[in-house]
């Protein structure tokens, strides 16, 4: 692994300690909201996402046929990675949120502490590997 790849991976669990920090800033102050926002918008999710990265790049986007667009794959896979990063993201906002519920638990500050420490686990697992594609035999549909 490369220091820029170490960089990149890290990103996302500092955005969240940076987020848990900016809980010391006053209540309304609109630093504080930007980060905890864009910490639970994004964090949990690129980190959740990059574990899967070498899986999800097995099978990339097709082009349509009439347009031969060389570009089309890299900006569409791009796309994808960044949408599920968000819905990944919001999908374990409520996960965790719902479990503190549950628990009779529930606070902000501990849904924060919870994710950035999912965040900063997701980062430090190593990444999943991508199996080969399976043969399919002639005139199947997959």
């Amino acid at each position: 692994m490369t220091p820029q790849d170490l960089v990149i991976r890290m990103l996302p669990p500092f955005a969240g300690w940076l987020a848990l920090a900016a809980l010391a800033l006053p209540g309304g102050s609109p630093l504080r909201g930007a980060a905890v926002v864009f910490f639970l918008a994004a964090g949990p999710g690129t980190a959740l996402v990059g574990l899967c990265g070498p899986a999800l790049r097995v099978r990339s986007a097709r082009s349509p046929v009439e347009r031969r667009d060389p570009v089309f794959v890299r900006h569409s896979d791009l796309l994808e990675r960044m949408m599920l990063a968000v819905f990944v993201s919001i999908a374990a906002v409520m996960i965790v949120a719902t479990v503190l519920i549950a628990t009779h638990t529930f606070s902000a500050q501990r849904v924060l502490v919870a994710l950035t420490l999912l965040t900063t686990l997701a980062a430090f697992c190593p990444r999943l590997r991508a199996s080969p594609p399976s043969r399919t035999r002639k005139g199947s549909l997959l």
